[in-house]
């Protein structure tokens, strides 16, 4: 039945797993990455957009941090030098190329920390208390952003602590009471997300949440990438939702959102809800601006009667292609 779905269960867990990550200790893993120069933060698939979230905070703390793929890391890096470390994460601790990430950190003695779902059992991660139950993935990614605020309360000062994150919380109880969305529909051809800066990387959250779950082609941009080529397929058949327009310092998202109506696309806006103009307070705005793009794509995949809960299938999910890349036993 619609709404019945695991999916929605977990959307619908968030608040409580962000108030219980709120007590999360994770000093000694701080500790860790200070003896580090640089850090990478790994991940892949969903995981790498909070890898991507995670290094803008760190950075504006005034870390040398960078967010990269689990296979880039693993394969088409060179060897972590003196002074590298890294957050490597994954919610179910299966994900080949964030395993062979860890080995190849582990090797070269480099300081390592991992966040995963209590499920993984890797060793001395920090374990988010989530365990998803669709193929869809929500709560393990919010709430590992959350681990990523509360490492970077510790390492910078950052206004990202507990405190915040419960504050986090209570937002993502907002938006799920009242989302906003209903008037979203289906494309009937594609559906575009964008967003100014690091919104960007929420939109292309989204995107995915519905490319996984209700099977539509989604994509998610940057608003100065949509300009730069990308918006050019784009027509009357296609749907385009502003993300955060507001905090656009230079006007481009919501220009663009004039320029799609002018070519015929169905447009929709998004407002990033309060939040200060500081590099913390716009990080703990993409909790419930993700939370939610993830009840947009449940609606959608209810219109759609898609399965969200087993997204992979097919000739996609052959076992030898999710074996790629990991470390020998």
């Amino acid at each position: 039945m619609p709404g019945d779905s695991q999916l929605r269960a977990m959307i619908a867990s968030q608040p409580a797993a962000l108030s219980a990550v709120a007590g999360i200790d994770v000093s000694a893993h701080a500790e860790r990455l200070r003896q580090a120069r640089r850090i990478f933060i790994v991940g892949t698939g969903t995981s790498f957009h909070a890898a991507q979230l995670g290094a803008y905070l760190f950075r504006a703390g005034g870390l040398d941090a960078q967010a990269v793929t689990s296979s880039e890391f693993a394969r088409w890096r060179p060897v972590p030098s003196d002074g590298d470390g890294a957050v490597v994460i994954s919610h179910t601790g299966e994900t080949a190329f964030a395993r062979a990430a860890c080995a190849l950190i582990s090797a070269a003695g480099a300081p390592l920390v991992t966040i995963t779902g209590e499920q993984a059992a890797w060793a001395g991660a920090i374990e988010t208390p989530t365990k998803e139950r669709s193929e869809t993935y929500t709560v393990s990614y919010t709430a590992a952003l959350g681990v990523l605020a509360l490492l970077a309360h510790a390492l910078t000062c950052a206004d990202t602590g507990p405190d915040e994150l419960r504050g986090a919380a209570a937002a993502v109880e907002a938006v799920i009471s009242a989302p906003g969305i209903a008037e979203i529909a289906v494309p009937t051809r594609a559906l575009a997300f964008v967003g100014p800066g690091v919104w960007g990387i929420t939109a292309r959250e989204g995107a995915l949440k519905a490319r996984e779950s209700a099977h539509i082609l989604a994509e998610g941009f940057d608003a100065e990438l949509l300009l730069h080529g990308a918006a050019v397929p784009y027509g009357s058949d296609d749907t385009l939702v502003a993300i955060a327009p507001e905090a656009d310092p230079d006007g481009l998202t919501a220009a663009l959102l004039t320029a799609a109506r002018s070519e015929g696309l169905t447009t929709h806006q998004l407002a990033g809800g309060a939040f200060a103009d500081t590099a913390a307070s716009i990080f703990l705005a993409q909790i419930p601006a993700t939370v939610r793009l993830q009840l947009l794509a449940a609606q959608l995949t209810e219109a759609k009667g898609t399965d969200p809960d087993h997204a992979i299938t097919g000739a996609w999910a052959e076992p030898h292609l999710w074996a790629a890349g990991a470390p020998a036993a």
